[in-house]
């Protein structure tokens, strides 16, 4: 029998024990400093925000896509929401416009004349090749080297936009992350055409200044990739998505893919910040007795002084002369006979055709739709803004009854003007947040009007001015829609 293996094991020294055990120490210690420490918990978005200086109309860069030819058309447009002194924007043509245009006025943007696309293939049959250039304005505005840009905004030249709201949109989101704000079409059909995620360029669209810069890196390449597609619109969105970016919707962005009378659509305005309204020269004027671009400067002027409330639909319910009034501010106000519920009121009235024509054309849209009626004695009476005045106290709207026929006498036949008394409506980022629909019931003893909304005071007074005299309102009570249910808010 073979003698046995021993094996002599050399006893491990305290010295090394004491080090494993500090090494262990030491790495659970790391481990729960990773674990724990502040810095590892990523702050929330608000918090990021309110750490940087408030964005202001310096740090966005609108670049305005236009042409040769549609730019002497356009310019009036352009000149309602451009200011040379806190605005900052770029037209950018396919060529200089012609010599008679003068486009060189400090009421214009400066034009810059956009690089040759010839050499990026476009394949989509009966589409217009300048969906590449105008596509590549993308790159073009961050090539520039702009200073202090946080957004860059994205628009047509028929494309105006409120400034002041957008600012206030995008203030809510942090620039330095990457963000892609706009909205789909009102359209469901261009949008099942196109894309739900897609924000449509006419209405105007935002990429923040840190996606922008990694979007025009790529951006060459990327197009020649979609030549099949139609649009410049599709081109950014499928370029973005490849970046794995998707689409922030701010449905104030509005593309309006629509044609005829915009009346019910602004009147049902959706509960957000009127941010732009596109294809304007597709629509009627929005208010009688005025061309298009005049029509455009009664609503810019209303929103200029309260560019929050701009379009905001309240409603007022009069007991005492079973009367409903639809407040859509700066713009019109309806008023109903009878008490009619909110949910019917805040459906659009069908005033437009769908942007496509033909007879199989199908009129579907994004939000709920009602009937208006060809009879003009059998629709709400409609008052229209005629001016909009402010002071120290506050804001007065005024709107005069616009007549259309010959109809019967009524306790709504013989008013002939409102005055509505508001407060400015200023908001902070967490207050955007909340959406809030104010309703009323008015009370005829009462000589004031006080409302409190909650988380924000208001005052909103409405005086009816009668054929045979001043009648006295009061609004007493008042509900808070969000989301559409209903809760009573104490006094």
């Amino acid at each position: 029998m073979p003698p046995l293996l021993h094996v002599r094991t050399t006893p491990t020294t305290p010295s090394f024990k004491s080090f494993v055990v500090i090494l262990s120490i030491l790495l659970n210690l790391y481990l729960l400093f990773l674990l724990w420490a502040p810095s590892s918990t990523p702050l929330p978005s608000s918090t990021l925000i309110s750490r940087l200086s408030p964005t202001t109309r310096r740090h966005l860069l609108f670049s305005v896509a236009s042409s040769s030819l549609s730019w002497p058309r356009r310019l009036p447009y352009l000149r309602l929401w451009y200011s040379p002194a806190s605005t900052r924007a770029l037209a950018f043509l396919d060529k200089p416009p012609p010599p008679s245009v003068n486009s060189s006025s400090s009421s214009s943007p400066p034009v810059v004349i956009s690089a040759d696309t010839s050499a990026f293939p476009y394949t989509f049959r009966g589409g217009l090749r300048s969906a590449i250039r105008v596509a590549r304005v993308v790159k073009e505005a961050v090539d520039r080297n702009e200073t202090d840009v946080r957004w860059f905004v994205f628009g047509d030249d028929d494309t105006v936009f409120f400034v002041d709201n957008v600012v206030r949109a995008l203030a809510r989101y942090d620039h330095r992350r990457w963000f892609y704000v706009g909205s789909n079409s009102e359209s469901y059909d261009q949008n099942v055409q196109y894309s739900f995620q897609m924000a449509f360029g006419g209405g105007g669209f935002a990429i923040s200044s840190s996606l922008a810069r990694v979007l025009a890196r790529v951006f060459d390449s990327c197009l020649r990739r979609y030549g099949h597609l139609y649009g410049s619109d599709s081109r950014i969105y499928s370029c973005v998505a490849e970046l794995g970016v998707g689409l922030t919707h701010e449905p104030g962005f509005h593309q309006l893919d629509m044609r005829g009378n915009l009346f019910g659509m602004l009147a049902a305005h959706p509960l957000s910040p009127l941010l732009s309204l596109h294809h304007l020269e597709a629509m009627e004027p929005l208010f009688p007795d005025m061309d298009r671009v005049q029509a455009l400067e009664h609503l810019v002027a209303a929103a200029n002084i309260d560019p929050g409330r701009i379009l905001q639909q309240s409603v007022c319910y009069d007991r005492s002369n079973s009367l409903t009034f639809s407040i859509s501010w700066g713009f019109a106000i309806q008023v109903y006979q009878g008490n009619k519920l909110l949910p019917d009121l805040l459906a659009v009235q069908r005033t437009f055709v769908p942007w496509r024509r033909g007879s199989k054309v199908n009129a579907n849209f994004m939000f709920n739709t009602r009937d208006y009626h060809r009879d003009p004695c059998k629709r709400p009476s409609v008052f229209f803004v005629k001016s909009v005045t402010s002071d120290k106290r506050g804001i007065w709207s005024n709107y005069i009854r616009h007549v259309v026929g010959s109809c019967f006498e009524s306790n709504i036949t013989q008013i002939e003007q409102i005055i509505v008394f508001s407060r400015k409506l200023e908001l902070n980022n967490e207050q955007r947040r909340i959406l809030i629909r104010i309703v009323v019931e008015i009370l005829p003893k009462l000589k004031k009007i006080s409302l409190v909304i909650k988380p924000l005071r208001q005052v909103f007074h409405v005086q009816l001015n009668f054929a045979n005299g001043l009648f006295p309102a009061v609004a007493l009570k008042i509900a808070c829609f969000y989301l559409l249910l209903i809760r009573k808010i104490a006094r």
